[in-house]
């Protein structure tokens, strides 16, 4: 394997994907590479992915690498962290083999990933499944039992402007497979204009499909400039404590905001926020709700989220993985059955029809001088 290009580098991927072109060279630090960091890296292709972590260590079953590798990006693994201090952003790197070259030092030398090696690396997490979900267990009734004030109501809501109260919402988070579902309900949402939350980057995922978002909940880290200035009312999802560091940015850029102190996730607080206003039916995409979700944003429990979708499940409506319900399309033999019978009835009216038996009269006409009758 011989790679020469421009590099980019980012100890997180999100940021990274940001600034990468096709064709470049990513350098990340991102160990167990998720689904959605996965996808936002195909999304972009470039030729080589240099990770100074192990792209799925066997903890549990990641999808990320699997994802890569089957789109035919290479993957040079654990390479150290060394590099981040060795190559600045933009330079020339060559891989040879797995040796990685800064002009002409060798600075790094990693394994390139196989398929093999991740199938061994999945035989790994089954076993070490069990473990992991008794652990995630315990973690997450813990941290219910300390945020459980989330069932009993006692969090300030900050004064939303947007009409909710009998309508719907729909919550979008850039999450797995949420480009498939959105595209999958594109008509109820058309038909039923529902209020529009993006959660960070969901947000953009929104105005990517030429949707504007109503409101934008986060911690402002991953939502666009482009989203913030979109005229949606912003809420910064603030720690317990009030502590809101997302503020800031928005600040900057000229902008108001309402703050949101809460524990959890920000989907949560979406969630909430739709509840309390009087939503008649919350829609998620892209949403969190299990361990792998969990595990792959670092979080080592749910409890939040737990008490959240007990609360709320009464109106919820999780549409993730919606697309993989219509991705059979029809047989062939079908879609002639039903081309013929489509037929049948146009031809007997055209027969009958007083005003085209002329027109038949003069193709018979001109079959019979054709074939001497």
């Amino acid at each position: 394997m011989l790679i020469k290009g421009r590099v980019r580098l980012d100890r997180r991927t999100k940021n990274l994907v940001k600034r990468l072109r096709k064709n470049e060279i990513a350098v990340i630090d991102h160990d167990d590479i998720d689904e959605v960091a996965a996808n936002a890296l195909i999304d972009i292709r470039p030729q080589i992915i240099i990770n100074t972590q192990p792209s799925i260590t066997g903890k549990y079953p990641a999808k990320g690498a699997y994802k890569i590798l089957k789109a035919g990006i290479p993957i040079l693994d654990e390479v150290g962290e060394a590099i981040f201090n060795e190559v600045r952003e933009g330079s020339i790197l060559k891989i040879d083999g797995e040796a990685v070259y800064y002009g002409n030092r060798r600075i790094a030398e990693g394994r390139q990933l196989t398929l093999e090696d991740v199938s061994q690396k999945w035989k790994e997490a089954n076993e070490n499944i069990k473990a992991e979900l008794d652990q995630f267990v315990e973690n997450t009734l813990e941290y219910a039992k300390k945020e459980k004030d989330i069932l009993l109501g006692n969090i300030e809501v900050p004064a939303l402007k947007t009409p909710i109260l009998g309508r719907h919402v729909l919550i979008v988070v850039r999450g797995s497979s949420y480009k498939e579902d959105l595209r999958t309900i594109s008509s109820y949402i058309q038909e039923e204009e529902p209020v529009l939350i993006g959660v960070d980057g969901g947000a953009d995922a929104l105005l990517e499909f030429g949707l504007k978002p109503d409101i934008i909940v986060g911690d402002m880290d991953s939502v666009s400039d482009e989203a913030l200035h979109s005229g949606a009312e912003i809420v910064v999802h603030a720690y317990a404590n009030g502590d809101a560091p997302g503020l800031q940015r928005v600040k900057d850029m000229g902008l108001s905001a309402l703050i949101c102190p809460m524990p959890g996730t920000s989907e949560d607080v979406a969630m909430i926020l739709a509840w309390e206003y009087g939503a008649s039916l919350l829609v998620a995409v892209g949403t969190h709700s299990n361990m792998i979700d969990f595990l792959e944003k670092g979080r080592k429990g749910m409890g939040s989220t737990f008490l959240v979708r007990m609360k709320v499940g009464s109106i919820l409506v999780d549409a993730r993985g919606v697309s993989q319900l219509y991705k059979q399309s029809l047989p062939t033999k079908y879609l002639l059955q039903l081309f013929v019978a489509a037929l049948i009835p146009i031809i007997t009216v055209l027969i009958i029809s007083p005003a085209t038996q002329p027109f038949f009269r003069i193709i018979a006409l001109q079959l019979k001088l054709m074939f001497n009758m």
